[in-house]
């Protein structure tokens, strides 16, 4: 062992062993990445990322993002140099089973890795995200003297990130909102895995952010003076977010591959290994890192100092400040006020009482204003149509009015918005919702499929739920998408029927802290619906009996939303026809699975096989419920334009329909 102390290269060049080290022996992985950014990564992480390895979940870290997560190498490496609970052996199992070295890097599953990456793009726009969230914290609870929240967002982006549609919808607001503590760093190396991208990205990238309003700087990615120089200035501006871009070789070291697409997405091979450790004057064994390297890239007790050292100013503000310090640790430990479920449930029984015919939408704007008033925590938004989604209320304020504002205007931005969602529900702190029309979360699938793996509290407020639209015609008529998101593992999924239901919804959304809900609202009036008390504890349990027969039934007619009102005079008609029917409302499918199975028989009794379903959206969802001898009144096309009661009546959505399908079903 050398007597000296290891350089920064040296130090960067630990990544590059590790890297190349463990997508060879998993055979399957991308060097390139972790290897073209190895020196900055060096610098970032050695100067300037406050974090404690010890503590991962320290309140004021620094966020660091990895969009780029195909080089998940890059971050394994820096987390198990750091003193991250990553070892040598998680290393070697990269990308094996139940390792917390997973293909793409996975929130949850690998200590300091901030969110999940992997579909290009979304991690950039989760880490707009987290700074939103952090300077909007700060104006919400720092005092003077007392900077309890500040910390930077830092992230690793490359080509692909920046030629995804949704970096440009996430950095065009991060602009506009002026999130200062945004640095990005472009990892400009000129390749993809198809090859030089000069094919077919030639965008002015500098131009393109100096237009967003953001600070744009470069530096030679493998030059660690010219990287911190440009670092030091992006911290200094506070009023912009900063992209520096990185000139850098991808698979920096690799004698006959660097600069090429032939690094990006696949292992080296041992000759080429051997050859790039001679080049990098590395002798050392795979996996082999040697003490002196380890201990300049050992961040336990800098990270320790910098903890305590924030702790006693939390000691301090909390005995200053200390209404404001019990709420913002309340906060942070995603705890809700201890009244807020009794204040819910008197809400939904005044809601019940009340007794109003009302749009769903409109019901849940009230539902804001009820609940929104005792969770600061809640902040809001709309993909441009908030006086259609009705997600204002009487309570918000837009952060670009007031900093400690609960209200963001995202513009028609419907997949940036839901992924900046994602990034604020992972930065802690709040409960972050978002409104678009249904039909538009097509737009925004892949980041709503993200809170639904990442298991992040997301509330997707989606309206203008089915064919009932009306005239603006099939492409904004949503068919298929409620189907797709009861699909979707972890998420919830309410489609109430009135403003009871719908407060009961909105109540499920904001207690379920282990993952995402989308709330299906309708534009159309929806009646009231007469309930026991009984009736109405059941709604919470997803499915339950609102009009029930005398004696066992001989059919069930199970309908959601709209179609609950149809399916109810449906029954009332079937029933004095002297058909023992039963009607079920199930708002919301996977809560209803959830119970036990002496609740879901008492509702669904197996030995009634005479079923039939209602509900305006895909038809082929709802046989895991009346079985292939029952009926679906759903649809099977797309819509139509044209008023929305005539499409309704067009696609069988009447009673006479339900009564005519439900008698025939059962020989009547």
């Amino acid at each position: 062992m050398s007597s000296r102390l290891p350089s920064r290269r040296d130090c960067a060049n630990a990544i590059r062993a590790l890297s190349m080290d463990a997508v060879q022996k998993a055979n399957s992985g991308h060097p390139g990445a972790p290897m073209g950014m190895a020196d900055i990564a060096q610098v970032l992480w050695h100067d300037f990322l406050k974090h404690n390895p010890v503590n991962p979940g320290w309140v004021n870290r620094d966020r660091f993002v990895l969009s780029n997560g195909h080089g998940s190498m890059l971050i394994y490496s820096l987390l198990h140099l750091s003193g991250y609970d990553v070892s040598i052996d998680d290393i070697r199992q990269f990308r094996q089973l139940h390792s917390k070295t997973p293909g793409h890097p996975e929130f949850g599953y690998t200590p300091g890795v901030e969110t999940t990456t992997g579909p290009l793009g979304q991690g950039l726009a989760n880490a707009v995200g987290m700074a939103i969230a952090e300077k909007t914290l700060a104006a919400q609870f720092n005092r003077p003297g007392f900077d309890v929240i500040d910390h930077h967002t830092y992230v690793f982006a490359g080509d692909g990130c920046l030629m995804e549609g949704v970096s440009h919808e996430v950095c065009s607001l991060a602009g506009t909102l002026g999130v200062g503590k945004l640095i990005v760093f472009y990892d400009d190396n000129g390749i993809s895995i198809d090859g030089d991208v000069e094919g077919w990205f030639t965008d002015d990238t500098a131009k393109r952010f100096e237009a967003y309003g953001w600070q744009v700087l470069a530096a030679d990615g493998h030059d660690a003076d010219q990287v911190a120089a440009a670092i030091h200035v992006a911290r200094a501006d506070t009023a912009r977010p900063t992209l520096i871009r990185c000139k850098t070789v991808i698979g920096y070291g690799s004698p006959n591959k660097q600069g090429s697409h032939n690094v990006h997405g696949s292992p080296l091979g041992d000759a080429e290994i051997a050859a790039t450790r001679e080049a990098l004057g590395w002798p050392h064994a795979p996996f082999e890192i040697p003490a002196d390297i380890r201990a300049a890239w050992d961040a336990r007790d800098k990270g320790f100092t910098a903890e305590s050292a924030w702790k006693e100013q939390l000691v301090r503000y909390e005995e200053e400040h200390p209404v404001l310090a019990l709420e913002l640790v309340r906060r942070l430990k995603r705890q809700l006020p201890g009244h807020f479920a009794a204040q819910a449930d008197e809400y939904i029984r005044a809601c019940q009482d009340k007794g109003e015919t009302i749009a769903t939408r409109k019901a849940s704007q009230n539902c804001l204003a009820a609940f929104g008033q005792h969770l600061p925590e809640m902040i809001g938004g709309s993909a441009d149509l908030a006086g259609s989604n009705l997600t204002l209320w009487s309570g918000t304020m837009p952060i670009t009015e007031r900093a400690d504002g609960n209200y963001i205007n995202y513009g028609v931005r419907e997949f940036g918005m839901s992924a900046i969602m994602n990034g604020i529900a992972l930065h802690g702190g709040f409960i972050p919702f978002g409104g678009t029309f249904l039909i538009f979360m097509e737009y925004a699938r892949n980041a709503v499929r993200m809170a639904a793996l990442m298991k992040q509290q997301c509330i997707f407020v989606y309206t203008h739920d089915s064919i009932g639209q009306g005239e603006d015609g099939p492409t904004h008529q949503p068919v298929e998408q409620i189907a797709n998101l009861r699909v979707t593992p972890n998420m919830s999924v309410w489609r109430p029927c009135d403003a009871v239901e719908s407060a009961v919804a909105w109540k499920a959304a904001i207690l379920r802290s282990d993952g995402p809900t989308s709330l299906v609202f309708s534009r159309q009036n929806l009646p009231h619906m007469a309930r026991t008390p009984e009736q109405l504890a059941a709604i919470a349990r997803g499915a339950y009996v609102l009009k029930d027969c005398d004696g066992t039934p001989e059919l069930i007619v199970i309908a959601t939303g709209s179609e609950v009102s149809i399916a109810l005079d449906a029954v009332t008609a079937l029933q004095a026809q002297g058909l023992r029917a039963r009607l079920v409302s199930m708002p919301s499918t996977d809560v209803f699975e959830a119970q036990d199975a002496a609740y879901r028989e008492q509702v669904l009794p197996q030995a009634v096989r005479a079923r039939v379903a209602v509900e305006a959206a895909a038809a082929d969802y709802w046989y895991k419920y009346v079985g292939l001898d029952g009926r679906v009144i759903g649809m099977r096309s797309f819509g139509e334009s044209a008023p929305g009661p005539v499409l309704m009546k067009e696609f069988g959505f009447t009673v006479e329909n339900v009564v005519s399908t439900a008698a025939a079903l059962c020989g009547k």
